[in-house]
């Protein structure tokens, strides 16, 4: 070939983007699709405000709501303050239905009270953050969480209603609530207001208890061991076994009492000290009398039953009325008043303006008959009193007084100070006699008794003389021929003498005549009319002696 020759070149189109750039742009587009993924189905970002971060740590702490975990803790730092903890945590897209104003965050952790042990799986899983979904329809992100767990979680049916108390017994957050013994509720709430100096307490009653709940329902303080000795004597009352360990609250419909109406919404109710206190709230009406004591009110309080023959009518309202125009109180004739109150729906009678006008007309008719107030002992334990009205025979009066303008029920002393006026009376007698003449009079008597005793100690050691001085020869022959005698007569009855044969002879035809008359005796034994009436009666056997076994 000629090397001049001309030769065609070949040309090989080349390709503009070479095929393993497909790999890096798939790898981006699964990214970018990874990002917008992530970014579509990612909950919002929550802020949540804690007092301290105990137990909290970034990546691993998770935020549940019924154990389902539904975020994570991003991030955590000091507020601007430094008085608390700012949390930031990343919530799922399931759980923006949780973020609204009302909701409530707070750390699970382990604790154990009175009330119980609770969060005892964070032990193994580590704290969590709780949330409970409130009832607004207002989204929210940021949040302050609860220093402790709520009591009763947001959507339990039942109950809200508030106590109030001004005694001297106090409940904390999640005490119980108690009805005949079943827990229906607890303390969620304790708040004491100044101005009132009353503590109100926010309570819940689950349901479906909370239907127990009228308008005639009556709380009491249900706490540990209460025991009282009063004039009635010593009560002794307890609640279930956990409010002998915490406080807790009871409640009822006092007997006697219609059911009332069911509370349906945030009610008011008072905590009295005990089921009598809350049952006497259904008198609404009373009477107010005041009796005239001339004796010690000492045992006498405030609350002490007003019985009529043992029916309880009202209480002592006041022991402690006397005006500041008493000038000579300090003087024997000063009589202490004491305010009572009589309640007419007690005996029957209707609680309202005309049982008070009918009662007070009973009243004033049987005052002017004769009936008077008496202070009793109720206990001698304790020494409480009561006040006791009684009709007494012949001591009528013509008009009732006034004091201070309550009508005066006249007053009598009681038997104990009517035998201590005896016993005072018999005393000042006794001091009255002439005790040193009798007691001169008395040594006169027993001088002369002394010497006549002397003289018949005299008298019997002469005796003694006399006697030792006796014969004693005499004596002897005296007590031989007595026994002489006794031999001979002996020897009289001794065998084989006339004496004895006669007697055996007599013995011999005793026995052969009670044989003889045995057959009679038998027939009369099986047939008292045999001597009458002939029965043709076989003749008796006498059954044998049994000598031993059947040959």
């Amino acid at each position: 070939m000629d090397p001049k020759q001309d030769t065609e070149a070949s040309v090989v189109p080349v390709r503009a983007i070479s095929t393993i750039w497909f790999l890096p742009a798939i790898a981006i587009l699964i990214g970018i699709w990874m990002v917008y993924y992530q970014w579509q189905n990612q909950g919002p970002l929550v802020t949540i405000h804690f007092y301290t971060a105990e137990g909290l740590e970034v990546g691993k702490t998770k935020i549940k709501s019924r154990n389902v975990t539904i975020g994570e803790v991003e991030s955590i730092s000091l507020n601007d303050d430094v008085d608390g903890v700012v949390v930031t945590a990343r919530m799922t897209k399931s759980a923006r239905k949780l973020l609204v104003d009302d909701s409530q965050f707070w750390i699970v952790s382990p604790r154990i009270s009175l009330a119980g042990v609770s969060g005892l799986s964070t032990l193994i899983s580590g704290v969590y953050i709780e949330v409970s979904q409130g009832n607004s329809e207002n989204e929210r992100l940021e949040f302050d969480a609860l220093e402790d767990p709520p009591v009763t979680p947001k959507g339990t049916p039942g109950l809200r209603i508030t106590l109030n108390s001004n005694d001297q017994f106090a409940y904390s957050k999640g005490d119980p609530i108690v009805y005949k013994g079943l827990r229906v509720g607890k303390i969620e709430d304790v708040f004491f207001n100044f101005e009132e100096r009353v503590v109100y307490y926010n309570a819940f009653i689950k349901a479906p208890y909370h239907k127990l709940v009228t308008s005639n329902t009556k709380f009491w303080d249900a706490s540990g061991l209460e025991v009282d000795l009063t004039a009635d004597g010593l009560s002794l009352n307890t609640g279930s076994l956990e409010t002998l360990l915490v406080n807790g609250v009871t409640f009822d419909v006092p007997k006697g009492m219609p059911i009332g109406e069911q509370i349906t919404e945030r009610a008011y109710f008072d905590i009295f000290a005990s089921y009598e206190l809350a049952s006497d709230q259904r008198y609404k009406h009373s009477l107010q009398y005041v009796i005239l004591v001339s004796d010690s009110i000492r045992g006498l309080v405030v609350g002490s039953p007003v019985e009529y023959r043992g029916v309880l009518l009202g209480h002592v309202a006041s022991t402690n009325m006397l005006s500041n125009a008493a000038q000579d109180f300090f003087t024997e004739a000063v009589k202490i008043p004491v305010l009572i109150n009589l309640q007419p729906g007690r005996v029957g009678l209707t609680d309202d303006e005309l049982g008070i006008q009918k009662m007070d007309a009973q009243n004033r008719y049987w005052v002017k008959q004769g009936m008077k107030a008496t202070l009793r002992a109720g206990n001698l334990l304790t020494g409480r009193l009561f006040v006791e009205l009684q009709h007494f025979e012949n001591q009528a009066v013509d008009s009732i007084h006034l004091y201070e303008g309550y009508p005066v029920i006249p007053t009598t002393t009681d038997q104990f100070t009517q035998i201590a006026g005896k016993v005072g009376q018999f005393v000042d007698s006794l001091n009255s006699l002439p005790l040193d003449d009798i007691a001169r009079n008395a040594n006169g008597s027993l001088a002369n008794i002394s010497e006549l005793a002397h003289r018949f100690q005299g008298v019997s050691e002469n005796l003694e003389v006399l006697l030792a001085t006796a014969n004693e020869d005499q004596l002897s022959e005296a007590l031989k021929e007595a026994l002489e005698n006794v031999a001979a007569l002996t020897e009289s009855y001794s065998e084989g003498s006339p004496a004895h044969r006669q007697l055996q002879q007599s013995l011999d035809a005793l026995t052969e005549t009670m044989r003889e008359l045995s057959p009679l005796l038998n027939q009369l034994k099986h047939q008292p009319n045999g001597l009458i009436f002939n029965s043709g009666q076989a003749e008796f056997i006498e059954p044998k002696k049994h000598t031993g076994a059947n040959k």
